[in-house]
């Protein structure tokens, strides 16, 4: 009874009760899940993307902490064996149908992340590499990883922390490379003795929550914003009091002139240019050209924001958008015309075709 109690709590909470090994026992390497990196809680099974498979997929058997977490666990074609190191091991070959290739370079532009599973220590690491710069011309680089180096530290039997690394090999560049193609996976095992009692992770994945890999949580400084907010009020306040002032003074001035002969003496304060909204400036020209132009980005920008929300435009295109914009400038040239002609003819000139 108090057996079965026990295994109850471990599969309830998920718990991985870690056993010691002998040199040369082999341990295992599980195969998790892989999703966008800004998005942890998408996750996708590992095997879904095109890579190394065995034959027959082997689902290892799910705790009830690990169902709830979205688990995928399934046996892999990694051989690890205890304290017995692996140098550039090939691990297989995989051919990559056009559908495939597409695949994998748009989980690379998405910035997949993988998670593997040693004796109970959760792995992170991503599928490739994304490289890009500058607006004209567009710089777009896919990258994918490989060659995979596991670093596993031990202490007397025991796993007590494991990590992988991506930069140790040569990145494959995926922009030269047409489908159907072959591409060579291989893997490294590092073995390091550790005088560390005490595992560095908790078998559970939401540890994952609080590790290092995965971006943190936004922190809100309430106190920097309060104190934001404050100093805009107060400047605003005190803008206010000051223009009430000083129109109150005007004000008071004005109504205080009855007769015909106070109305004639010079008139001073904000009044003073009142009429020179009426006034065309010196440079209609210049000033009607710059209407125009105005107009027309902002015509161009209201075109991008509105096709960028009908979805107008593929993520993985990265030339669409310039492309929009040159076509926008095109066809908005007509309205910066339009309206700094039609502004200059408001003017009074009778010569506007010049300002077109």
């Amino acid at each position: 009874m108090l057996c079965d109690v026990v295994t109850l709590f471990f599969i309830c909470s998920g718990l991985v009760v870690t056993g010691a090994f002998k040199d040369g026992d082999k341990v295992m390497l599980y195969v998790n899940k892989v999703g966008p990196y800004f998005n942890p809680h998408e996750t996708y099974h590992y095997y879904q993307l095109p890579v190394c498979r065995p034959n027959k997929i082997v689902a290892r058997s799910l705790t009830l902490g690990e169902v709830l977490d979205g688990d995928r666990m399934a046996e892999s074609l990694y051989e690890l064996d205890f304290k017995v190191p692996v140098e550039k091991k090939v691990l297989c070959t995989v051919h990559l149908s056009e559908d495939e290739f597409k695949k994998l370079k748009v989980a690379i532009e998405d910035l997949y992340y993988f998670e593997f599973v040693i004796d109970g220590l959760r792995l992170w690491g991503f599928i490739g590499h994304l490289e890009e710069g500058g607006l004209i011309p567009h710089k777009h680089k896919l990258y994918l990883w490989t060659h995979l180096t596991f670093n596993i530290e031990y202490n007397g039997g025991r796993v007590m922390s494991a990590n992988v690394t991506v930069t140790d090999g040569t990145a494959l560049l995926l922009n030269d490379l047409v489908a159907p193609l072959d591409i060579t996976h291989t893997y490294s095992v590092r073995w390091l003795p550790t005088n560390v009692t005490e595992r560095e992770q908790a078998g559970s994945a939401s540890a994952a929550s609080g590790h290092a890999f995965f971006p943190q949580s936004l922190e809100i400084h309430w106190l920097s914003v309060l104190n934001s907010t404050v100093l805009i009020v107060l400047l605003l306040g005190f803008i206010g009091i000051i223009l009430a002032r000083v129109l109150r003074n005007d004000f008071a001035r004005y109504n205080a002139m009855d007769s015909k002969a106070e109305m004639d003496v010079e008139e001073y304060g904000w009044k003073i240019i009142h009429s020179d909204v009426f006034r065309f400036p010196a440079y209609k020209n210049l000033l009607c050209a710059i209407l125009g132009v105005g107009t027309q980005f902002l015509c161009i920008a209201a075109g991008v924001l509105l096709m960028a929300l009908l979805s107008l435009f593929n993520v993985h295109n990265h030339g669409s958008m310039n492309t929009a914009i040159c076509v926008l400038y095109a066809l908005t040239s007509c309205i910066a015309g339009f309206v700094s002609s039609k502004m200059y003819r408001q003017m009074g000139v009778t010569s506007w075709v010049l300002n077109v």
